[in-house]
């Protein structure tokens, strides 16, 4: 289990960066290259539920390393699924099962901004930007 996390901890941070770079370009794409960047960040997601295999956390039974690196991402995840209309947690359920686990720590819920806050600036950069 050792050998996982540390291999786990040296590629999370790069891959929760893959994954935001993703899911920016599934909200400000259109069309057929949005269904594309969609089906990328469902596979990244897929990626990490098989990681994540039967554990509670990516550190096993406690939040770890990784679940602090991958965490922040599950804030966007609304602003994704609106913008696409689709459900992350129908195509990975493990991983929002794993999102809803760590949300249940009041430290984590605290550190995160409201999904709805992010929606709200992804509009506005949509807008500013003239993607919308």
């Amino acid at each position: 289990m050792e050998d996982k996390l540390v291999l786990l901890d040296l590629w999370a941070s790069p891959f929760a960066m893959r994954i935001f770079g993703i899911g920016r370009k599934v909200w400000a794409s259109k069309g057929e290259d949005q269904e594309a960047e969609k089906k990328e960040l469902i596979e990244a997601l897929k990626t990490m539920e098989r990681e994540l295999g039967d554990e509670h956390f990516f550190g096993g039974e406690r939040i770890g390393f990784v679940d602090v690196a991958l965490v922040p991402i599950t804030s966007w995840f609304y602003t994704f699924e609106t913008f696409v209309n689709f459900s992350i947690e129908a195509e990975c359920p493990k991983f929002i099962a794993w999102s809803k686990r760590c949300l249940e720590k009041e430290s984590v819920v605290k550190s995160l901004p409201d999904p709805k806050k992010i929606y709200g600036y992804a509009l506005e950069l949509k807008k500013k930007f003239g993607i919308a």
